[in-house]
């Protein structure tokens, strides 16, 4: 019988002993009975002790691995969280340094078209002044070319006069 069982017996005894008239509520027990009862509860007693401590002790473990579960996952979450932290914050500079360098390379695009334009700009007006240089060159010399007296070209060569004729 386990203790319980014996403790339900011991009280079933109780509830049905009779009791001894003017005595406050003093009942008769069969005292070889009750000395029965308590040997086998400490004999078992024991056992069910040791039951409980291992039970206990076994409820512990179940609660260290629990909490050690919840542990590793509560800082491998907030591993996770810290990296995902970490990479939107790197991303986020990862972004802003883009979004810098597109701005220098618009600037330096910028001022690379308008150099460029500035360099273009004063090259053709080189060139047209020395083609104006060139027409002016040329109407002098066309110019010159009219004031010259003309010749007839009509005319004969006259033939020395030391041939025969």
């Amino acid at each position: 019988m386990e203790v319980k069982e014996i403790l339900e017996v011991m009280e079933e005894m109780l509830d049905s002993a009779p009791t001894v008239p003017l005595s406050g509520g003093k009942c008769l027990i069969e005292t070889e009975r009750l000395r029965e009862l308590i040997t086998d509860i400490r004999e078992n007693l024991p056992i069910e002790l040791e039951s409980a401590k291992q039970t206990l002790s076994e409820r512990q473990r179940m609660l260290a691995d629990a909490n050690e579960k919840a542990s590793s996952i509560v800082k491998a979450a907030e591993d996770r969280a810290r990296r995902m932290v970490d990479e939107d914050a790197i991303t986020r500079q990862v972004k802003e340094q883009a979004k810098e360098m597109m701005m220098l390379a618009m600037n330096q695009s910028k001022e690379l078209k308008s150099a460029a334009n500035e360099y273009a700009d004063r090259t053709l007006k080189a060139a047209e002044q020395g083609l104006v240089d060139s027409i002016n060159q040329l109407r002098t010399a066309k110019a010159a070319l009219r004031a010259m007296p003309q010749n007839d070209a009509s005319a004969k060569p006259q033939a020395p006069n030391n041939a025969k004729q």
